[in-house]
């Protein structure tokens, strides 16, 4: 188009230049208007061509940006209504543990929570083990085995993380370095059980041990301090629910 626009004013030029010398023959005027009369109409329809151009790339990008629209709304609403499912599943779960374990919760060792993490199932230690010990109580068997009758049931798909915390107290008879090395092998401890006695496949299950650094209470207190020595349970999204909508 640069072209064009180019010999059309050297044309114009040329005739200007032409026509002020006086020394032009009407056909030799004839001839340059005539290449002026045809880049008129090749710079128009360079033009036309252009504008056609620019529609076509426009209806396409309009195109792509409504497909990708789509696409994404169907993702967001697929994701919406697995996460709707998976809170159903997440609640089911909630009722049947609550029926199953109405003595520890009715006593206080137990408590369930709907969290931003997921369903969190709170023991108290004692519930599990001995003071100091990592060894679950033969006692401790029956709760363990409602709970993991209910995640095989209930939640078949969750990931579920073992979580082992404690009070602040130092460890001063036990054979462990820390209380992080107790929590930690305490958490162990529940998910060998599940694996071995609940039959739960172990790739849903993670254990962690937090020791005495993320407390639910103040540890002034006796009352306070068995609070903090407890083990969560929490029964998280699945991938499914968790997975970001592609673009």
């Amino acid at each position: 188009m640069r072209k064009i626009r180019f010999f059309l004013i050297v044309v114009i030029l040329a005739v200007f230049s032409v026509l002020v010398s006086g020394c032009a023959t009407p056909r030799q005027v004839k001839k340059l208007e005539d290449e002026i009369t045809a880049l008129k109409g090749k710079l128009q329809a360079s033009e036309t061509h252009k504008q056609e151009e620019i529609n076509r790339l426009k209806e396409s990008r309009d195109s792509e940006i409504a497909r990708l629209k789509e696409r994404y709304d169907s993702q967001l609403n697929r994701l919406e209504l697995e996460k709707r499912r998976e809170l159903d599943r997440i609640k089911a779960a909630k009722d049947e543990l609550t029926k199953a374990l109405q003595e520890e919760l009715s006593e206080y060792k137990a408590k369930l929570q709907i969290t931003e993490r997921g369903l969190v199932l709170t023991f108290l230690a004692e519930v599990f083990f001995d003071s100091g010990k990592e060894v679950i109580k033969k006692e401790a068997f029956p709760a363990l085995d409602k709970v993991a009758k209910v995640l095989n049931e209930k939640v078949p798909d969750s990931p579920v993380a073992i979580e082992g915390h404690t009070d602040n107290e130092p460890i001063k008879y036990s054979g462990w370095k820390s209380n992080w090395e107790l929590s930690c092998h305490r958490a162990l401890a529940v998910l060998h059980y599940f694996t071995d006695n609940g039959n739960i496949k172990p790739e849903r299950l993670s254990a962690n041990g937090y020791g005495e650094y993320r407390p639910v209470a103040a540890n002034d207190i006796e009352e306070s301090r068995q609070q903090n020595r407890r083990v969560e349970i929490v029964i998280m999204p699945t991938q499914v629910a968790k997975k970001k909508a592609e673009y």
